[in-house]
């Protein structure tokens, strides 16, 4: 998402950039790459009791204490989008992890199937509502591969929903 976020800028094929990254994991790496990027505004919802243990600052962080479960998720994700349209960003990029569900081996949240499509439904409908284009990228997820793989298809059917 960085290197395309890079290119987008200066190519000028965009002029505000908003980074939604919504892994388990703080997005410590973006957030560090765009530290000193106006025109880039990273939003993290987490774990705060997770990798990394040292968290880099994002533009807005949401650190949320393990076990929130799909209500106390979105309610957190609905106030962080709503800041995050302040920005008035341009174009959106997507880190649709799937590490917060409640069955990961290393997630430490508590997320349902139904928990991810909302989720993955908020930030599609967030950028559409701004007619913004939006990227998305698949993010963390562990445990059986299987498993994984078919929590990954949620968000690819949510998009297909806004097309």
């Amino acid at each position: 998402m960085a290197v395309a976020a890079r290119a987008l800028l200066d190519a000028g094929k965009a002029r505000r950039i908003l980074i939604v990254d919504l892994d388990v994991h703080q997005g410590d790496g973006t957030a560090r790459l765009f530290a000193s990027e106006p025109a880039v505004f990273t939003l993290s919802l987490h774990c705060e009791a997770n990798f990394p243990a040292r968290k880099a600052r994002s533009d807005l962080d949401i650190a949320l204490p393990p076990g929130t479960e799909d209500g106390g998720y979105a309610s957190a994700l609905e106030s962080a989008l709503d800041r995050a349209g302040d920005f008035a960003p341009d174009f959106v990029f997507y880190n649709a992890g799937v590490d917060p569900h409640h069955q990961d081996r290393l997630g430490r949240l508590a997320l349902s199937d139904a928990g991810l499509e909302a989720r993955d439904a908020a930030v599609f409908a967030f950028a559409r509502s701004r007619a913004q284009p939006i990227a998305s990228v698949l993010g963390g997820g562990y445990g059986p591969v299987e498993d994984v793989a078919r929590r990954h298809t949620i968000v690819h059917r949510v998009a297909a929903r806004f097309c």
